[in-house]
């Protein structure tokens, strides 16, 4: 079985402190009326497309610009895996540490299923325990708390969203499926470090364990959710109001793994941080860790291993001053996904992210500095326009072989000069040889 090729478009609205950052407006697809017509032409027929809370409810319900875009998308005959809540606290009456957050959200599901009851495929809540970590326990997003306590709570409140939503919506629509995404960075240590790794990379399959009620005393992560304060009644509400996905999104970035030393002089004062118990740096795995770190397609299948759910890759996007390297990272998602396909995992598409690029992720979207990185289109151009991604994209959906040269050769994260972290940038030679400082993949 081939994976299908699908498209998505990122439309982050993230809030630091009172101001909103809208990537579809940011973008200029807010007010562009050709786009979908113009990413229809890639010949790709599912579309992550937002139909966003904050946008949606600011106070009234306001539908005019999802009734045309959906309406369109119906036209172009592209089935839209719509999102209703993505990186963000919903509107400006709730946050997500609000105890009403998941029954506000769950009656905006039901008018959005009730609107639009043709919809079948949902992300209710993109990415809850990403967007926990930096809206909770990191302070970068709205309510900008830094605690566990917090982040627990701010991901018990989208999970529980999460059943609430599904719930709601398929009351209306019983087809209804639920695509739930994650971003499933793995992290890697030196030996001293390797419980803190472990650690890291148990917490990582939180937002699942809690949809597929898996989460009791027994769980590894249980007495962490209970030091942070969480009560047991709350911890089983998940067991008893299971919502398993029917499929696993799995967003992947090469900055997703993390990689921990605790030797601080080899590393920029600003990646120094640490645990209570130790202190360390925590900086992106490719770019530090000796053994080459990077597989897509371990991750595929650590999440098939583990739930026997089918998986979609939900977000495929890098982002590089030259794009062939963004080309290269897209073919090699596209190539895991089928070599898990190969080996019995069932791999059901790739999304090629994002269309029309984004603002500012370089700084976490915590200021508008206006950095912008590409898509396969760009948008600093009206209309947008098409990048060496749009080209590969195409020849994905339409099942061609690809053309671009730049395949040719491997992307930087394979190559030698991606270590720029420690005393001196070791040689391929040497970074095998320095294999078995990290902990075990």
């Amino acid at each position: 079985m081939k994976p299908e090729l699908w498209l998505g478009l990122e439309c982050t609205v993230n809030r630091v402190g009172h101001t909103y950052f809208d990537q579809t407006m940011r973008t200029g697809h807010e007010y562009r009326e050709n786009d979908l017509e113009l990413f229809s032409k890639i010949g790709a027929k599912v579309i992550r497309y937002p139909l966003l809370w904050e946008r949606t409810a600011p106070g009234e319900l306001h539908w005019e610009w999802p009734d045309r875009r959906l309406r369109q998308l119906q036209e172009l005959r592209m089935r839209a895996l719509v999102g209703l809540l993505h990186h963000g606290s919903g509107p400006r009456d709730t946050d997500l540490l609000d105890p009403d957050f998941a029954l506000k959200f769950a009656a905006y599901a039901r008018a959005c299923a009730e609107r639009y009851p043709w919809i079948e495929d949902y992300i209710p809540v993109n990415e809850p325990l990403t967007t926990a970590r930096f809206s909770a326990l990191y302070g970068h997003w709205y309510p900008h708390h830094k605690s566990v306590t917090s982040f627990v709570r701010a991901l018990l409140n989208q999970c529980k969203a999460v059943v609430l939503g599904m719930r709601e919506i398929r009351a209306v629509n019983s087809k209804a499926r639920l695509v739930q995404t994650e971003d499933l960075g793995k992290c890697f240590s030196t030996p001293k470090l390797s419980y803190q790794a472990d650690f890291e990379n148990e917490r990582r399959w939180l937002t699942f364990d809690l949809l597929c009620g898996k989460v009791a005393p027994d769980h590894a992560i249980w007495p962490y959710l209970k030091w942070a304060g969480i009560e047991d009644r709350d911890l089983y509400w998940f067991q008893e109001n299971p919502m398993p996905p029917d499929f696993f999104g799995l967003n992947h970035y090469l900055t997703s793994d993390r990689y921990l030393d605790e030797r601080l002089e080899r590393f920029p004062e600003s990646a120094h941080g640490g645990n209570g118990r130790d202190q360390y740096a925590d900086v992106e795995a490719v770019r530090a860790c000796p053994r080459e770190c990077v597989s897509v397609s371990h991750r595929i299948r650590e999440a098939w291993n583990r739930y026997r759910i089918p998986v979609v890759v939900t977000e495929a996007h890098l982002s590089c001053p030259e794009m062939d390297e963004s080309v290269r990272w897209l073919w090699e998602i596209w190539n895991a996904a089928r070599e898990q396909n190969s080996l019995g995992a069932d791999v059901r598409a790739v999304t090629a992210w994002a269309l029309l690029g984004a603002y500012d992720w370089n700084n976490l979207v915590t200021k508008a500095l206006g950095f912008y990185e590409p898509g396969l289109f760009d948008a600093r151009f009206s209309p947008p326009r098409p990048t060496s991604l749009a080209t590969l994209a195409t020849e994905l959906a339409r099942g061609e072989p690809p053309s671009d040269p730049a395949l040719q050769h491997p992307g930087w994260w394979r190559r030698s000069e991606r270590i720029c972290y420690g005393a001196e940038r070791p040689s391929l030679l040497n970074a095998t040889r320095m294999q078995t400082e990290c902990s075990a993949d």
